[in-house]
């Protein structure tokens, strides 16, 4: 679903890593509220047609840095990119995924179909990668939309401290509700 820019200003939906290492329980990342949100994701990116990209998050080959303690904490993750526990929920099927090995998933390719838009973010988790990924791109000038209602966290508190810590870079992070983008 990755096919034309943000041209003229227009909004740019990034969904991260509906995967269903976040999705079902048993799984050590398990983020107790996805089922919740997968209707909401749903509506945005179906009110946004062309102008989506999802995101999933992936282990390196081989961890460097600070990784290695990361992955010795988490052993179960370091699986290949087509391991079951990375792939997409099935209710989200596109064609190309973008997979980065960091938990920001703002880059090159994603600031390319972002263009001159504006990017707005759903998905999992609000306390890892989706806050990882508004801070970068505001960071590069580009002006971010969390959508908190199409968002869920490690638990409720973490979700809801993310929330407020992301009000804070305001006007560059707004939090809103998929009512907000899309109307009710």
């Amino acid at each position: 679903m990755m096919s034309r820019p943000g041209l003229n200003g227009d909004p740019w939906l990034a969904v991260i890593d509906m995967q269903r290492v976040f999705a079902e329980p048993g799984s050590p990342w398990l983020a107790p509220r996805f089922p919740e949100i997968t209707g909401p994701v749903r509506r945005l990116v179906g009110a946004f047609g062309e102008r989506v990209t999802f995101t999933r998050f992936i282990a390196p080959d081989d961890p460097v840095g600070a990784w290695r303690r990361y992955y010795e904490q988490w052993p179960f993750a370091l699986r290949p990119p087509g391991a079951r526990l990375y792939e997409l929920v099935d209710d989200f099927a596109p064609e190309h995924t973008l997979d980065r090995t960091t938990f920001g998933k703002w880059g090159r390719e994603l600031a390319g179909q972002v263009g001159s838009g504006r990017l707005v973010l759903a998905g999992v988790t609000t306390d890892c990668c989706v806050l990882s990924t508004a801070v970068a791109a505001a960071d590069a000038g580009v002006g971010v939309q969390v959508v908190a209602d199409a968002c869920a966290g490690a638990s409720d508190d973490s979700h809801a401290n993310t929330l407020d810590i992301l009000r804070l870079y305001d006007p560059l992070i707004e939090v809103v509700t998929v009512a907000d983008i899309i109307g009710p």
